[in-house]
């Protein structure tokens, strides 16, 4: 395991003073390290979790050539063009029903969708196209081509071919999949256990009675929001206040129960060097070698305070306190670092969150040399392209912008000014929140 220094070292550019953001993701990529923990689950609960190891199928999906569709079944040669074919019925095939003897030439089969189709049967022209006559169907010239409306077997998947990837976080369609090839179990990555707490004297819980100058704490609730969104188990260690037996307290039992670490406030420029200095010496002391902690400035807004770091061996991500730097950091940092940790591969959807491109409704100022974060609400044009404006102010302690977007405009490093009908890059909520 390389110590934050030898990490900071092999970084082009590395300063903890003015970090960019693409700095921070190359930083973590470095410091967290999957687990290995496996289970074995029942398909019903596997959603959300991590493949531990390759899926390989035991069957082809299909299993057979079958109809895509309720109609006629026959063998394509017999079709010329602008020439209607006519075919006498042999019977009927339903789903689910072993499939029928070969036809002679000049014979169809009646099938329901998801039917069997005999040797030679290899086009299937839907029941609406045809012109049934007694025990005759009529196929209209041009309607079909050979080989039209049927299902191949293993086209799916085929026998013996790896179905998924190890490291792939199981969605509906990937538990879907799992359950077409029979299987009732499925090998996942143990669930990543991860601890918060949020810090400072002027934070009170719910239920306390409200007190000058004091807030309630709201980021506890959105970090666990998040979290579960994730999958994973969360352990709530409450408010530590600003005192440096309890804050060591917490962080030491922490670090005992869980993998990772999230807390938010403490990091920025003007908190109480005896919190810095009590989460570096205790960091360093749990597992010599190993811990340490580093504190950020990124040039990014909102969120520019961050400590990363590991208590022992179990990663520490220390947020800034205001209640949207802690959303934002949370999806542009610390989201991809629990799916690796979690298992996940860096090709998996989880891990790659796609920016859309969208046109700005309106004017926005912006600084080169860091990147922005603006919560937008994103909608379609009447020209039927994506168009974004913003939620009003963007101060990082107003929430209530955070709920009125459906997504976050991501203005790059470099970027400057945005004018009116620019176009934009967007990370959408959905899926994320």
């Amino acid at each position: 395991m390389q110590s934050l220094d030898d990490i900071a070292a092999q970084l082009q550019g590395y300063d903890p003073q003015a970090l960019s953001v693409e700095g921070v993701h190359s930083f973590l990529r470095a410091m967290v390290q999957p687990l290995q923990t496996t289970e074995s689950v029942p398909l019903v609960e596997a959603l959300g979790r991590v493949l531990a190891e390759a899926i390989v199928s035991p069957l082809d999906v299909p299993a057979h050539d079958n109809s895509a569709m309720d109609g006629y079944a026959f063998s394509g040669q017999a079709l010329h063009a602008g020439q209607t074919l006519t075919l006498h019925l042999a019977g009927t095939a339903l789903a689910g029903q072993a499939g029928a003897q070969p036809l002679a030439a000049g014979q169809c089969l009646k099938v329901m969708t998801g039917a069997v189709l005999p040797a030679g049967l290899d086009t299937v022209v839907p029941q609406e196209l045809v012109r049934a006559d007694g025990g005759q169907i009529h196929i209209p010239a041009n309607c079909v081509r050979q080989g039209d409306n049927r299902r191949l077997r293993g086209e799916d998947v085929a026998q013996g071919s790896v179905a998924l990837q190890a490291g792939r976080a199981l969605t509906p369609a990937c538990v879907g999949l799992i359950a077409s090839l029979g299987l009732a179990q499925v090998n996942v990555v143990r669930r990543l256990r991860v601890a918060y707490f949020s810090t400072g004297d002027e934070i009170l819980s719910l239920g306390d009675a409200p007190r000058e100058g004091a807030v309630y704490d709201s980021n506890r609730y959105t970090v666990r929001g998040m979290l579960q969104n994730m999958g994973m188990d969360c352990i709530d260690l409450g408010v530590v206040p600003d005192d440096p037996q309890a804050l060591q307290a917490a962080f030491r039992n922490a670090a005992a129960c869980a993998d990772a670490i999230i807390t938010s406030g403490g990091v920025s420029v003007g908190e109480a060097d005896h919190t810095k200095a009590m989460m570096r010496n205790l960091a360093h002391s749990e597992t010599p070698g190993e811990g340490g902690v580093a504190f950020w400035r990124i040039a990014m807004r909102p969120g520019r305070p961050m400590a990363v770091g590991r208590m022992g061996p179990v990663p520490l991500f220390g947020l800034p306190g205001n209640p949207v730097a802690v959303m934002v950091t949370f999806l542009a940092f610390v989201r991809p670092a629990l799916w690796r940790m979690a298992g996940a591969r860096d090709d998996d959807p989880h891990l790659q969150t796609p920016l859309l491109q969208a046109r700005s409704s309106e004017a926005i100022r912006k600084k080169a040399g860091r990147t922005e974060y603006q919560r937008v609400r994103v909608s379609l044009a009447s020209d039927g392209r994506l168009q974004v404006q913003t939620t009003g102010q963007q101060g990082s302690g107003v929430l209530s912008s955070m709920v009125q977007a459906n997504g976050l405009m991501v203005l790059e490093h470099e970027r400057g000014d945005v004018a009116v009908g620019d176009t934009v890059q967007v990370m959408m909520f959905a899926g994320l929140l």
